[in-house]
């Protein structure tokens, strides 16, 4: 990347410069400049002049002012004194900004200038200085999508309600109204779902009388919506529905895609009673009026979406867009949790720049010269649109006539000549300036346009003008070029990439009309953007045909969403369902604890005999043996008046023990004890063990507990209906192992209730949710039917992953629940736990994502064996894909991991899917929750419940929003109870010893 800068000064030599290290002569380019700089001399040199015209900024090897030799009518090449297109170094100072005045004839502290060089220098930009305004473009961005900024902000960043752009299956006739500064233009468009390449347009103008732009409200959209009414006759009106797209090229604010209130005209109009009203509302109230009842509008945009629109066809995806005409603008597709002005906080959403306002706080008045200050003074507007004013072509033409009209006040110009006319404003239009800067006619051009005016140009005159035009044109490039850039740098941090590849839709009189436009444009973006790579890309009709997309994208997103709504539907629960579940589960622990109904009942509520929490006086050495899947711990717990340490080690059951006989598991469990208690010179001593057994048992004392069911995968035969401990004892005896003292066998629930008891005293509730889920908290011992006693309180084991087992939740029950009910290895048991647990909340999304395929709504509906394999969608992609601030791009990334090629709109999709399963299943659980917690409240005669929950599990503390949904619903669920949640700390292993402790503790005082 290369710049030069050089300015002949009088006498013939010309000084250089070369931020990368390269001077030119004669044409070529040779190193030089940037060495100079190292050594402590400055980077400028004198060099032979090569030629009147001097190269000023050359960016991958394309000049941004481009060496423009003025030439005479018959084509040889004039020389003059005035070749100059960049600022030397001493015309700014050290931040860039203008050192003095640019009025005429005013000396810098540097070489003379005539009064020609110094009006092309105050015209011309620097690097240094187009960064500045690519820096500043940024800052204002910024300030307009943070909703505490937004109302003071210049570049307003008003959100569209677009969040996609078109996938090429767009179909259906569609209406499009576009109005113009003269006139209406009315389209049918019919899209063939052909990626949008062969449109079929019917379009007609309709002129506008002069006094409507400047009339009543009412009296512009009935003039429109009588526009529509001749159109349609003409064309042969169908009587389906006809939606409609509203191209309305003026600033407002949007709230919905059909739905914006204007705020505020120009471009010459100013109709009453429209102003802070919804234009597509007053629209539409007119079309009602000629009674065209099937017309509809639902969607409004301006150009520029249009031209992003327009770019977006044949497999080409176009994110950013910008028009250059009389008017600019620029629209991009933005991060939707940045555009804090709308709601939208997944997904992105184009968003309308407005950047014309951009510098209306004054931060562009170094740049702004005399001639630009004139400009604003003599519009209709002033200190408005201050960008605009200096890149739209509705002011170029002003631009150059204020020049020359100040060239020649001081004879630099068009001597002999009456200069009057150039003080008459719009005598020099923009197409003019832009002809005059043709190469091959653009001196003929500026004679004829110069004599037209009554002015007797010589050919140094013509040449100079030419000069002089193609500055202010190059320089409006430039401009524009800064703001692209800050567009796209924008969007590569937001995306956190480390380049953007990038289509940009480009439109406008200037860019069509003026081929080196383009080329300053693309240029100076990468010299600006380096990290960026932009296409640019020629929109054709972006306010017809783009329009027609926009329209057609608005459809296809809305019947989507109607599809993807009416899919998810039965996951996502109403209070009122809630509420019943919450009854429902009260209901089934009732039945639970009662003595003849205990057996029927869906959630068992096991007595545990743990009769107290831990009060801080528990001391001594435990073991404690962690047994809740193919791994499993054992470990040694001293508990001191300082607090608890803990050493453990970890095995593997391997998967053939699991699914063996009881013998050959209970052996392989003691082995590993013993191996564990030599590691630890703990054999010869006798320590009380507490054994966490998480799988459903009926306890029928402390130390006693007889397996109801294996669950997780374990099949181990001769178990079910056992007592595990006794089963523990006889392996035991069977490996000679005689120094086992189990006094307490509690599963993971319990254990995690105690180890967060040691902590906090108020914490009397269990919960674990995780690859499985299961609950428990202290009951009063006189409601617990199935054991004696009246005094006291007794944890109870609900094991309420099986409510439901008896159909009370069938209605909850989705499709999809029951194709992952039905593929288990135990159909029709455990269900609450399947639509809660870590287990099975993958396997529910892949089968959601399987039906959005079918459907086509998903993966443009490729077919995906990879989606047809049992829990390839694991439950932690459901975590990571739901991260908080994580990039689309990463959730794409994951999606790919599982070879699932997805886009932008799909990686949305798939998060939303995630969200529903997982918000169904933390409010699920914080209705279980609000049974149990409102249960202890009314069983302790209280107004008011504080109590702390003992939380454990993957689900719970690795989900990013589980926990908040969880407490939030809950908090609803039950108001009249203050719930704390406390992570445990290795509940089933610190907990399985605290329960062993609390036993020995209550043994001692006996």
């Amino acid at each position: 990347m290369y710049v030069f800068m050089k300015l002949q000064q009088p006498g013939g030599a010309v000084l250089s410069f070369s931020g990368e290290g390269e001077e030119r002569r004669s044409g070529r380019w040779w190193r030089g400049g940037a060495d100079r700089e190292r050594q402590g001399q400055p980077p400028w040199r004198a060099a032979p002049e090569d030629g009147p015209g001097a190269m000023a900024i050359v960016g991958h090897s394309c000049p941004l002012y481009p060496r423009l030799p003025g030439r005479g009518c018959s084509g040889r090449t004039l020389q003059n004194d005035d070749a100059v297109e960049t600022v030397a170094p001493w015309s700014r100072d050290a931040e860039g900004r203008s050192s003095g005045s640019h009025q005429l004839g005013h000396r810098n502290d540097g070489p003379a200038c005539t009064p020609v060089q110094r009006a092309l220098l105050a015209l011309t930009i620097p690097p240094e200085m187009l960064q500045a305004v690519k820096g500043r473009m940024l800052q204002a961005m910024r300030k307009g999508l943070s909703r505490q900024t937004h109302a003071q902000a210049n570049v307003r960043m008003l959100p569209t309600y677009l969040c996609s752009t078109p996938d090429g299956t767009e179909t259906g006739d569609l209406l499009v109204v576009e109005l113009r500064q003269s006139h209406v233009r009315t389209l049918r468009v019919t899209l063939l779902g052909d990626g949008n390449q062969k449109p079929q347009v019917i379009s007609k103008i309709f002129d506008m009388p002069a006094d409507i732009m400047r009339g009543s409200g009412e009296a512009l959209f009935d003039f429109i919506a009588q526009c529509v009414h001749q159109f349609l006759t003409g064309t042969g009106s169908p009587q389906h529905r006809l939606p409609l797209g509203f191209v309305f090229p003026f600033s407002c604010r949007q709230t919905q895609l059909d739905r914006a209130e204007l705020i505020s005209w120009s471009k010459g109009f100013s109709c009453s009673d429209v102003e802070g009203k919804d234009v597509v509302q007053l629209l539409q109230s007119a079309i009602r009026r000629q009674e065209l009842h099937h017309v509809d509008v639902v969607a409004l945009m301006n150009d520029t979406v249009g031209t992003m629109m327009t770019c977006s066809i044949g497999g080409k995806s176009c994110e950013v867009a910008l028009v250059v005409g009389k008017g600019t603008n620029s629209c991009f597709m933005a991060e939707a949790q940045q555009v804090e002005m709308a709601e939208e906080t997944s997904g992105r959403m184009c968003v309308n720049t407005e950047w014309g306002w951009f510098g209306d706080d004054g931060t562009l008045s170094d740049i702004l010269t005399p001639y630009d200050q004139q400009v604003d003074q003599e519009s209709s507007n002033p200190g408005e649109k201050r960008f605009e004013k200096l890149v739209g072509s509705l002011y170029l033409g002003e631009i150059v006539r204020n020049v020359l009209s100040a060239l020649a006040t001081v004879k630099a110009l068009f001597v002999g000549s009456n200069i009057a006319v150039l003080r008459t404003k719009d005598v020099l239009k923009t197409q003019r300036v832009l002809e005059i800067i043709d190469n091959e006619e653009g001196m003929a051009k500026a004679r004829s346009t110069l004599e037209a005016l009554g002015l007797h140009p010589s050919e140094q005159d013509c040449s100079r003008v030419q000069q002089i035009c193609r500055t202010v044109v190059s320089r409006a490039a430039a401009l524009c070029a800064a703001g692209l850039a800050a567009i796209l740098s924008h969007m590569c941090q937001s995306r956190e990439l480390e380049q953007l590849v990038v289509n940009v839709g480009v439109d406008g009189e200037l860019y069509h009309g003026h081929s080196r436009f383009g080329e300053i444009l693309q240029s100076v973006t990468g010299l600006l953007a380096p990290e960026c790579k932009a296409t640019l890309l020629p929109s054709v009709d972006g306010t017809g045909l783009g329009a027609a997309i926009v329209t057609a994208v608005a459809l296809r997103l809305a019947a989507q969403r109607r599809e993807v709504d009416q899919l998810l539907a039965p996951l996502r629960l109403s209070r009122a369902d809630l509420q019943r579940v919450q009854a429902l589960m009260r209901q089934e622990m009732e039945l639970g604890l009662g003595r003849e109904t205990n057996a029927s009942a869906s959630v068992r509520m096991l007595p545990t005999y743990v009769c107290g929490t831990p009060d801080g006086n528990e001391r001594g050495e435990f073991l404690a043996l962690d047994l809740g899947g193919t791994k499993f711990r054992v470990l040694v717990v001293r508990i001191l008046q300082n607090g608890i340490c803990m050493a453990s080690e970890s095995y593997i059951i391997p998967t053939a023990v699991t699914q063996s006989t009881g013998e050959e598991l209970f052996d392989h469990i003691i082995e590993c004890i013993m191996d564990f208690q030599q590691k630890q010179d703990l054999m010869e001593q006798v320590l009380p063990l507490g054994f966490t057994f998480s799988f459903p048992c009926q306890q029928l004392g402390l130390d006693k507990a007889v397996l109801l069911s294996w669950t997780k995968g374990f099949s181990a035969s001769g178990c079910v209906g056992q007592d595990v401990v006794e089963l523990l004892r006889e392996a035991a005896q069977r490996k000679q192992h005689l120094g086992l003292k189990v006094v307490a066998v509690v599963n993971d629930t319990v254990g995690t209730m105690m180890s967060c008891g040691y902590d906090d005293p108020k914490c009397e509730i269990g919960l674990i949710v995780g690859t499985g889920t299961n609950a428990c908290y202290m009951e009063e011992v006189q409601n617990v039917g199935t054991v004696e006693g009246q005094q006291g309180r007794m944890c109870i084991n609900m094991e309420w992953g099986a409510f439901g087992d008896n159909g009370c939740l069938d209605d909850i029950f989705t499709s999809f629940d029951r194709l992952v009910d039905e593929k288990t290895i135990n159909p029709g048991k455990q269900r609450f736990e399947k639509l809660i647990s870590g287990m099975y909340l993958g396997e529910i999304v892949r089968l959601i994502l399987l039906a959005l395929v079918e459907k086509r709504l998903l993966f443009r509906g490729q077919p995906c064996p990879e989606l047809q394999t049992k829990d390839i969608f694991q439950t932690k992609f459901l975590s990571d894909i739901e991260m908080d601030g994580l990039a689309l791009r990463q959730v794409r990334a994951i999606l790919q991991d599982l070879e699932l090629q997805a886009s932008f709109e799909d990686s949305v999709l798939v998060r939303e899917v995630c969200q529903t399963v997982s918000l169904r299943a933390a409010q699920l659980c914080a209705a279980g929750l609000a049974a149990v917690v409102e249960k202890m409240r009314e069983n302790r005669g209280l107004a008011q419940l504080a109590v702390t929950v003992g939380v454990d599990g993957t689900l719970y503390k690795m989900h990013p929003r589980f926990s908040q949904h969880l407490q939030q619903m809950l908090q609803d669920l039950a108001p009249n109870c203050t719930v704390t949640f406390l992570q445990s700390e290795d509940g089933s292993g610190k907990g399985a010893a605290l329960v062993a402790a609390v036993a020995c503790r209550g043994t001692e005082l006996q």
